[in-house]
């Protein structure tokens, strides 16, 4: 997906929330903000919007010297879905399908996402997990992703945020693990997830763990290393989590299934669906706006 017009506002709403949680230092917000009106001015449009959040958070942590400024909200985010999976493992488990069930809450939990929406609160992801128990998502679609999963060798499963990756648990939990590997981010951005939150959501015990190599807000190939980049060419399915695995992935790998939330006109757009809307995309050839 490429960068639209209406995605610069974005861009500097992210740069100036980022920086105001990470430092309460005036000084700082402006230069966070400066740097990202010179990037936005010769930004690439054909990139995917995660180039440029790539490049924001980078100034973000030079600018403050904190290698991780979103580190507390990722754990009280770990906390938190922690403390609803007993329960919502149950209740997966007694449905009539658990797969559906399970896809349907590992999408709702594509909702913690504080480069989108920065003051989400805590009653609100409960709200989104319990608002996913009582819609059903698109079935067709789900039967596909589990006939594509049962007749792969060699699956991806590459993570998004910190918090959802203990919902992912309950999807990967109705999945071959045998045949799967969990991919997050090589390096901290925003409140994406590393090998320390897959640790923590107890998947390092289920399925094997990689790293992208990459410090982007989704996957750029070309950021990544090149054994990620290897192994992503080897395998026979890829399952990407998340909005920003959306916008860079989308339309170019037709091994690629893609569940996340819509959470801006833009990708909505793009995707065909609605903001808000929680989302199966088995990949097909890109369509502009």
């Amino acid at each position: 997906m490429r960068t639209y017009l209406e995605c610069v506002a974005c861009f500097l709403r992210q740069a100036l929330d980022a920086s105001r949680m990470a430092t309460d230092d005036p000084a700082i917000h402006e230069r966070v903000l400066r740097a990202t009106l010179q990037l936005a001015a010769d930004m690439p449009f054909d990139r995917p919007p995660p180039w440029m959040g790539q490049q924001i958070h980078r100034l973000l942590r030079e600018a403050t010297g904190n290698p991780d400024p979103y580190r507390k909200i990722k754990q009280d985010s770990n906390d938190l879905a922690l403390s609803l999976y007993p329960d919502l493992h149950k209740r997966v488990n007694s449905s009539l399908n658990p797969l559906a069930t399970a896809v349907s809450l590992a999408i709702a939990g594509n909702v913690i996402d504080f480069g989108c929406l920065t003051n989400l609160t805590q009653d609100e992801i409960r709200q989104a997990m319990e608002d996913a128990l009582h819609t059903s998502l698109d079935t067709t679609a789900v039967e596909k992703l589990r006939r594509r999963a049962a007749a792969a060798r060699d699956i991806l499963y590459l993570a998004d945020n910190a918090g959802e990756i203990v919902f992912d648990r309950l999807l990967i939990e109705q999945l071959p693990c045998a045949r799967m590997t969990l991919v997050v981010r090589g390096a901290p951005v925003i409140n994406d997830a590393t090998r320390t939150d897959a640790e923590v959501a107890g998947l390092s015990a289920l399925v094997p763990v990689i790293d992208n190599g990459s410090d982007a807000p989704g996957t750029i190939l070309e950021s990544c290393s090149a054994s990620f980049q290897a192994r992503f060419a080897q395998s026979d399915l890829v399952i990407a989590k998340g909005q920003g695995n959306y916008e860079t992935l989308s339309g170019d790998h037709s091994h690629t299934i893609f569940l996340f939330m819509a959470k801006c006109p833009v990708a909505a757009a793009d995707a065909g669906c609605r903001v808000g809307e929680r989302v199966i995309v088995h990949d097909r050839p890109h369509c502009s706006r």
